[in-house]
């Protein structure tokens, strides 16, 4: 209960006026109810009895009596109105505040912070996890504002009977003990459902992204099985929840009820006894009829509070999450010059030992510089922290001579571009791949395509520019998306960029022709570039070979093969399986020929 009304609080000190407002309305309502039932004993005791004794009632006490009842309706009226739809604002915009906060912190964790959390998990938390947290703000200023009927009615209540309102009030101590009950019933059950929304997520998310996989192994009856299985928990789960519910309201629907009779039972007696008149008892009968709105709404509320506290801890273990990168105030240097890059004993670690272990290289600014190492030698772990995508657990890396960590936020950006290992791209136009967000024109944009090799089969496509390239590029092969997300790159004329493994889908003759581009580029920029390609590596200025993490030997490629075996081993490794597959592409040529 505690933790519900702090979450209660917290959207109450963001939408002071909103909430105040909407109090306002309800408690116009609240009172306009309670005061339909005074005009009501008013009518009973001077219009309706009355009639009945005297055969007719004037005029005046007539339009009087209308006036009343349909007066106290349209203020009524007016109260509902602006109670749920002000209640509706604040409801939403809370919900549009915490998940605009979860994917602002989303963006400030580092990378290291997203592996360890399942892409279905963080979706869940920006959506279902943020809804569930102020679910109970649609009946807050309702059950706040009918506090006012609720006291007015009591007072009423006692200024007419104090017998009959005592036997009334036996009811509240019934209402707390139930809601006691019902909350601690259905806390667990509720947090158990929100955690298994959030698994139903990211089994959904894993299945759609890997549509191809699960397609090509054939896994769409054992996908479509795990999905089942999580999902009928769920529906258990929800099932779970909905009976608990499905119990406790009736309880809660039916006490203002049984209130009501033994109020009528006990001032039926009264009424015998000549304690009080018709009237009265009218009007008492029916102040406990609207006592039972006041407990439902806030029955209503207290409902939703194990809900709102399950979504608003998830959600503020995202907004809580340490490890938000820190940035520095040393500006960015206002050159287009190519950048120096110095790394620094730097060391990094995923948690069970170091993948990077003081490793120490530079690159002098407009130079070439090839990664080479046997796979989980830690190259792309390095290529994160040269594009400050983690940060390293030791060490430095030093952009003509500032530390990453201390450049401004966005600084890295404006110096530094990553071509990743996967190409990821959006479901735009190529020009909107390309620019992404930077305001360019079209010259620009056909520059670092023309560079990038893709110039020619983007003129190609049936609008240019303008094509479509479908959800991930999916129009395109692997080679066309890779050059896309090149000069998505080189269009922002970065100081530093670094290539892990960006040109693997393409033909080696344009490869080499992109690394000749970059080199003589009128803006060249300093390159880094993990490869595998002995072609790719004969291009780079120099090699830095890494082992285990470590920088096992630096020079030119011609100096590695001469003095470093497993440099030596890797390469030729990967000479003789390039050597293969032009073998098999020339005698699968050489058999087309034959048979046409």
């Amino acid at each position: 209960m505690r933790q519900g009304l702090r979450v209660l609080g917290v959207a109450i000190r963001a939408e002071k006026a909103v909430f105040a407002s909407a109090v306002l309305a309800s408690a116009v309502y609240g009172g306009m109810t309670v005061a339909s039932a005074w005009a009501l004993g008013w009518a009973t005791e001077n219009i309706v009895l009355p009639a009945f004794d005297q055969g007719g009632v004037g005029s005046g006490a007539l339009w009087t009596g209308v006036l009343l009842i349909v007066g106290t309706a349209l203020l009524r009226a007016v109260g509902v109105a602006g109670r749920r739809i002000l209640a509706g604002v604040m409801q939403y915009r809370m919900q549009a505040r915490s998940r605009r906060d979860v994917s602002k912190q989303y963006l400030r964790l580092p990378l290291a912070w997203h592996h360890r959390h399942p892409t279905g998990q963080l979706l869940s938390n920006a959506s279902s996890d943020a809804e569930a947290a102020w679910a109970p703000i649609a009946p807050l200023p309702m059950a706040v504002g009918v506090i006012v009927m609720l006291v007015t009615a009591a007072v009423a209540m006692v200024l007419t009977d104090p017998v009959l309102a005592l036997v009334g009030f036996l009811i509240f101590p019934a209402v707390a003990v139930l809601n006691l009950v019902y909350q601690r019933r259905l806390s667990p059950l509720a947090t158990r459902a929100q955690q298994l929304r959030a698994e139903v997520s990211e089994i959904a998310h894993e299945s759609f992204d890997g549509a191809l996989v699960v397609k090509t192994l054939g896994r769409e009856s054992l996908e479509t099985e795990r999905f089942r299985r999580r999902a009928h928990e769920l529906r258990d789960a929800n099932i779970a929840v909905g009976r608990v519910r499905g119990l406790f309201d009736p309880m809660l629907e039916a006490l203002p009820t049984l209130g009501v009779l033994a109020v009528l039972g006990v001032g039926s007696l009264r009424l015998a006894a000549g304690a009080i008149d018709a009237g009265e008892l009218v009007q008492v009968a029916y102040l406990f009829t609207l006592l039972a709105f006041p407990i439902r709404a806030l029955g209503w509320v207290l409902a939703e509070l194990p809900r709102s506290v399950v979504g608003w801890e998830r959600v503020s273990a995202v907004l809580e999450a340490e490890g938000s990168m820190e940035y520095g105030r040393t500006p960015v240097p206002a050159t287009s010059t190519p950048a120096r890059l110095d790394v620094e004993d730097v060391s990094y670690s995923y948690g069970s030992g170091d993948v990077l272990h003081k490793v120490r290289f530079d690159v002098p600014p407009g130079r070439t510089v090839a990664l080479v190492g046997p796979t989980g030698s830690g190259k792309s772990t390095l290529v994160q922290l040269l594009a400050r995508l983690v940060d390293p657990g030791s060490g430095r890396v030093l952009l003509d001579g500032v530390d990453l960590r201390e450049l401004p936020y966005g600084g890295v950006a404006e110096s530094v571009a990553l071509v990743p290992q996967q190409t990821f791209l959006f479901d735009d136009t190529v020009r909107g791949n390309v620019a992404l967000g930077l305001e360019t024109g079209d010259e620009d944009v056909w520059a670092a395509l023309r560079l990038a090799q893709a110039d020619g089969f983007v003129a190609r496509l049936p609008d240019g520019l303008a094509t479509r390239v479908g959800e991930r590029g999916a129009t395109l092969s692997g080679g066309q998306r890779q050059r896309l997300a090149l000069a998505r790159a080189v269009v922002r004329r970065p100081r530093l960029l670094v290539l892990d493994d960006a040109t693997s889908s393409v033909d080696p003759q344009v490869e080499a022709r992109i690394l000749h581009g970059l080199r003589d580029a009128a803006q060249a920029s300093t390159v880094v570039v993990v490869a595998y390609r002995l072609a790719t590596i004969a291009l780079a200025d120099e090699v830095v070979y890494l082992e285990r993490g470590r920088v096992e030997d630096r020079g030119t490629h011609a100096q590695l093969l001469e003095r470093c075996p497993g440099y030596r081993n890797l390469v030729t490794a990967y000479e003789r399986e390039e050597a293969e597959r032009a073998a098999i592409a020339a005698e699968a040529e050489e058999e087309e020929g034959i048979s046409a």
